[in-house]
């Protein structure tokens, strides 16, 4: 990690669950960390713990985040690692009670998980392409997304969700193709079930019912193992273009 340390890195999504232990962990390896994140109060107060700084940024909205990315840029320097782990998955199925989907739903999932990524990954490679090399090789930065076992085995409730993360994985492959020649990586993470915010919601019984699912070991990801794998991404130059599940070998079930 000696190449990345006093580098600017980027992390959506980083006031809590996936994206906080990535803050922590990139800004441990010695990185410079910039939150994006809609949650001002707990995004202000994880950047200040770490010597970071945070931006209100909705990451559907390009401008938004291009005025973020510029505020980073001259605040901290410009970005050489983005990690995209900013979203959302409310449930509902294709027909519920009679009643089709809300499309305004899924278009808001896409919005923010699909098309969010884009945004903030787009916008983070115009400037990395614009640094010097960091090494002979013409390395220049990586960018990491953050899909889910759901875009494999969505379960039911899960269209909305499951389609945005099969974008994140489909967009994988191509995007590093684009960049290659410039020297920037893509990679993505596909979790299982981790102990986010999310679960943490639930009662203790059911969080334990869902980590028996997991063939081994036998229990709810970490956030701070997906940073442990974020940080793997960026110091294993061999990683470019693939997805990478973090999932214990657990296979959803339809429910």
């Amino acid at each position: 990690m000696e190449m990345w340390s006093g580098n600017v890195a980027i992390v959506t999504g980083g006031a809590s669950g996936l994206g906080a232990a990535t803050a922590t962990a990139l800004a441990g390896a010695g990185l410079k960390v910039a939150i994006f994140d809609m949650n001002a109060e707990a995004g202000a107060a994880h950047a200040a713990t770490l010597g970071g700084t945070f931006h209100n940024v909705d990451v559907s909205n390009a401008e938004q985040v291009k005025t973020a990315m510029d505020a980073v840029t001259q605040q901290q320097g410009a970005p050489r690692v983005l990690v995209n782990c900013a979203g959302i998955g409310p449930a509902a199925k294709t027909v519920s009670r009679g009643e089709a989907h809300d499309a305004g739903i899924f278009a808001k999932v896409i919005g923010i998980n699909l098309i969010g990524s884009f945004i903030c990954a787009s916008e983070a490679a115009a400037r990395m392409v614009a640094q010097d090399p960091m090494a002979p090789d013409g390395a220049r930065g990586v960018i990491i997304n953050t899909a889910s076992v759901a875009a494999y085995e969505g379960q039911v409730g899960q269209v909305a969700y499951a389609a945005s993360k099969g974008g994140i994985v489909g967009m994988t492959l191509p995007m590093a193709r684009d960049l290659a020649d410039k020297g920037v990586r893509v990679c993505t993470v596909a979790p299982g079930l981790f102990l986010t915010p999310l679960l943490e919601g639930l009662p203790q019984e059911v969080q334990d019912s869902l980590g028996a699912q997991v063939p081994f070991p036998s229990r709810l990801g970490q956030p701070a193992e997906y940073g442990k794998l974020v940080c793997h991404i960026l110091d294993n130059p061999m990683l470019n273009g693939e997805v990478i599940r973090l999932d214990g070998a657990i296979r959803m079930a339809p429910r």
